[in-house]
């Protein structure tokens, strides 16, 4: 016979021949001959080094024991005192009672969507990861959820987690700020035949995500082709001058065109607006020519008009001065005193009369 103690906190199993026999609580105990004790701590798990299913039968013992099976499709959260401690794959365990109160939360991986009151924060351990998917929509975004290539629901932003497993998980994310799609290049002919080069651009939000992936693909391409198609239209009903005359019109001319054709893809355009237009070089020569005589042109018809303002006005002078000799005097006083500004000295020649000369020059005839 051997005496033997079990201190606190501590179980003892006792093995007769290597094969359990009983289970001892705290205090003194004897052990006889042929017996072992093997000693287990409370607040650890309990590891046996047989098979778990030998001590089923030992009801005594089951009492101190909480016996917990996964399954291979699941997993268990083992939280000790309310607070999350590990996982637990495809197996058997079993935990101590009394000194730490267990909590465990099974899992079911066969489904995607996380319904179990799970912490977001116990998410980011890493003890879960391996069984976790994470999506991140931004606050400028919207996503659908496909499972097995089937749209499910939409995603506002946020962080999203799911369960990974074998079916198929994606989410197909839209970008809800205004953007701008770029039409550079476009090669197009007036209807009479003149091709222009055009860059032309467009802005637009998505606000339809489901239109715009689930129901259409590639929805900025068919919104491209749109466009360019439109402004086919628009420039090839239109000559050349009539083009360029009427260029300011075009942006509300796609606008009501494409407005229920853009909806369809789930898209709403907001502005337009042709950058530019350019020219083939023989076409740029020629509207330059066309300009110059233009201009010169109108140079012509302006020097014209001021030669007979001109003319005009001298002729009434003319007309005033016939009728008022007294103004025909004053008239000519004026160019005589325009003269003398620019004379720096007078010589008179005569019989010695000057004053008399002078007053002649400068003074009214009666």
């Amino acid at each position: 016979m051997k005496k033997i103690r079990i201190n606190q906190g501590t179980i003892g199993l006792v093995f007769r021949k290597g094969d359990y026999h009983r289970v001892l609580t705290q205090g003194a105990h004897w052990l006889r001959f042929g017996e072992t004790l093997e000693m287990y701590d409370l607040i650890m798990p309990f590891y046996p080094k047989k098979d778990l299913a030998l001590f089923s039968q030992d009801t005594a013992l089951m009492k101190f024991l909480t016996i917990v099976e996964v399954k291979d499709s699941e997993i268990v959260l083992r939280y000790d005192n309310n607070n999350f401690k590990e996982v637990l794959s495809a197996g058997k365990y079993a935990f101590w009672n009394g000194l730490i109160k267990h909590r465990f939360e099974r899992v079911d991986l066969s489904k995607v969507e996380i319904t179990e009151n799970i912490h977001p924060s116990i998410f980011q351990r890493s003890e879960l990861s391996t069984y976790i998917r994470v999506c991140k929509i931004e606050p400028y975004e919207q996503g659908i959820l496909f499972i097995d290539n089937k749209a499910v629901k939409t995603l506002g932003a946020g962080d999203y987690f799911f369960w990974k497993n074998r079916q198929s998980v994606l989410v197909s994310k839209v970008d809800l700020r205004q953007r701008q799609l770029e039409i550079s290049g476009q090669e197009i002919l007036t209807k009479d035949k003149a091709a222009l080069r055009v860059n032309f651009f467009v802005q637009f939000k998505v606000k339809d995500i489901k239109k715009a992936i689930v129901e259409n693909k590639d929805y900025e391409k068919q919104l491209y082709i749109l466009v360019q198609l439109a402004l086919r239209e628009y420039i090839g009903k239109w000559t050349l001058d009539e083009m360029l005359e009427n260029k300011e019109a075009i942006e509300p001319y796609i606008m009501e065109l494409l407005k229920v054709k853009v909806a369809a893809l789930g898209v709403e355009l907001i502005h337009c607006g042709m950058r530019d237009v350019i020219l083939p070089g023989e076409m740029k020569e020629i509207m330059n020519q066309v300009l110059i005589a233009q201009k010169q042109a109108q140079a012509n018809v302006i020097t014209r008009r001021e030669e007979t303002a001109s003319t005009r006005s001298l002729l009434n002078t003319a007309k005033l001065m016939e009728d008022n000799e007294m103004l025909f005097k004053l008239k000519e006083m004026e160019y005589v005193e325009k003269i003398a500004d620019k004379i720096g000295e007078i010589t008179v020649s005569g019989n010695g009369q000057i004053v008399d000369q002078l007053r002649s020059i400068f003074s009214a005839k009666n």
